[in-house]
């Protein structure tokens, strides 16, 4: 695949980027390498290679989600919080639809 001046400058203007002839005669070139790059990395034979995330392997160190019973310093609130909504639904506070 290959690009024009005339679909760079279709790119900058639906990336809103104000580009100079110069410019984009310069941006023609160098975004046709890339591309040809890219085709390069379809060439490369991945069978068997499973898809990952990161190259290291990464878990989450996850706590204990414990509710705090004291009334001073933790959890138990929940109706007290409540009461000052303007709706409350099912113990959660109540949105109006946004979506339609």
């Amino acid at each position: 695949m290959s690009v024009d001046t005339e679909t760079v400058a279709r790119i900058a203007a639906l990336a809103r980027l104000k580009v100079t002839e110069e410019e984009l005669a310069a941006m023609v070139p160098e975004l046709n390498r890339i591309l040809a790059w890219v085709e390069q990395l379809g060439e490369v034979d991945v069978t068997g290679v499973e898809p990952m995330t990161a190259v290291i392997p990464n878990t989450l160190r996850l706590r204990e989600d414990v509710i705090d019973a004291d009334p001073l310093t933790g959890g138990g609130k929940r109706d007290s919080v409540l009461a000052n909504a303007p709706a409350a639904e099912h113990g959660f506070f109540g949105v109006p639809k946004v979506i339609e």
